[in-house]
């Protein structure tokens, strides 16, 4: 039986593939994801490189791929050029092969020059990395080999095998199909589970959707981020710094004025903002409008509650027509969907013309307030008092 250099017993190779694992976990969510490809964040040199080195003994990923393609993925979310998306493909095919699609859109050079800027271009990556993708592999094999036997070629397996399972298939597959949503995205991001542990806090994909350059992806206090409590680690020990995170707004009691912080603090939670007036004005809109309705029209209303909802449906001609239909059957689902959509063309206005978005929050919440519909009043009332948390 081959044996390596270092026996350990079972327990003690478990937390060893566990260890090893993490930290290519580490590498990608750290590195890769929030330091290269949405700049949320610097790193020192030494860090950096450890994580580029890592990512070469265990993945064979190129810094400048995995950024381009991961960036494509947000420019193009849900449509045929996205490079993964479970609604476009299915989500068997990403979740199982995932790592072909990746793969697939890394030879791709357009995407490579348009989203691949600002990635390292130095001798190591020019020279070794670059040219020579497997030889850390196989490195990590033979290291692997050595030192644990037979058991170290298993935990190599796992090793490579993590990545392209977890991160290509789970993420981009489950965390845009299953789970539960904070922020109303036009896209169907997901957080699979509010603890983000076992793949280094992607498990929140929607918060991260929902803001793309921030460096924590954990948003409500229930929520763990274990790869934001690495970065703060590594901040305190002055290996990191980060520069941005999710803006946090809170409520203002009182408040009854319509300012610029207001206006700020409603654009920049938009996507939640949306999914609160999904939640507080449409439901219960919906709720009353299918009493004393028959079984036919209440299905109609269920699904058009649906579609009125999420800003990650495409409508199609059936989903126009549901809606038009719904409507119909009721003048306070009318009134509320309309105001929805006047509310959605605040944040396309210029972000320069502060005065007319300010113009335009005052007059949608006052016409809101009279509207005469308790669901629509309260969340136009709520809306006022909106501010940025200054700390």
């Amino acid at each position: 039986m081959l044996e390596g250099l270092l026996q350990l017993p079972t327990w003690g190779y478990i937390t060893l593939g566990l260890i090893l694992t993490q930290i290519t976990i580490a590498s990608v969510t750290i590195y890769l994801h929030r330091h290269q490809a949405h700049n949320a964040l610097e790193l020192h040199p030494v860090i950096s490189h450890f994580f580029r080195f890592w990512l070469w003994l265990t993945t064979g990923m190129n810094t400048r791929e995995w950024v381009a393609v991961h960036r494509k993925h947000h420019a193009k979310c849900e449509t045929p050029d996205d490079p993964h998306s479970p609604v476009v493909e299915g989500l068997g095919k990403i979740l199982f092969t995932g790592v072909w699609f990746y793969h697939k859109a890394a030879q791709d050079q357009e995407t490579l020059e348009r989203y691949g800027k600002g990635t390292p271009d130095d001798v190591m990556q020019r020279h070794l990395y670059n040219r020579f993708p497997l030889l850390g592999i196989l490195l990590m094999l033979a290291i692997d080999t050595v030192l644990f036997g037979w058991i170290g070629a298993i935990i190599w397996v796992v090793q490579i095998g993590w990545i392209p399972f977890w991160a290509a298939g789970v993420i981009n597959g489950i965390g845009h199909f299953w789970g539960y949503r904070n922020y109303e995205n036009q896209d169907a991001s997901t957080n699979i589970i509010p603890f983000g542990l076992f793949i280094g806090g992607e498990e929140l994909h929607n918060n991260h959707h929902g803001h793309a350059s921030s460096a924590r992806l954990s948003h409500k206090w229930y929520e763990l981020d274990l790869g934001w409590m690495y970065i703060q680690t590594l901040q305190f020990f002055g290996l990191a710094k980060v520069k941005k995170v999710a803006p946090r707004s809170q409520l203002i009691k009182d408040k009854t004025s319509i300012d610029l912080e207001t206006v700020r603090a409603v654009v920049r939670n938009r996507f939640h903002i949306m999914k609160l007036y999904a939640k507080q004005v449409i439901l219960p809109t919906v709720r009353e409008a299918r009493k004393g309705q028959s079984s036919q029209i209440q299905g109609l209303l269920r699904r058009a509650r649906k579609l009125m909802s999420r800003e990650d449906i495409t409508l199609d001609s059936v989903g126009e027509a549901t809606i038009r239909q719904a409507r119909q059957h009721s003048s306070n689902l009318n009134t509320v969907f309309e105001f929805k959509q006047r509310l959605k063309l605040l944040w396309q206005q210029s972000a320069t013309n502060h005065a007319r978005r300010l113009d335009a929050l005052q007059v949608w919440c006052l016409e809101a307030e009279k509207s005469g519909i308790s669901y629509l009043q309260e969340f136009a009332q709520s809306l006022r008092g909106y501010s940025l948390k200054t700390a």
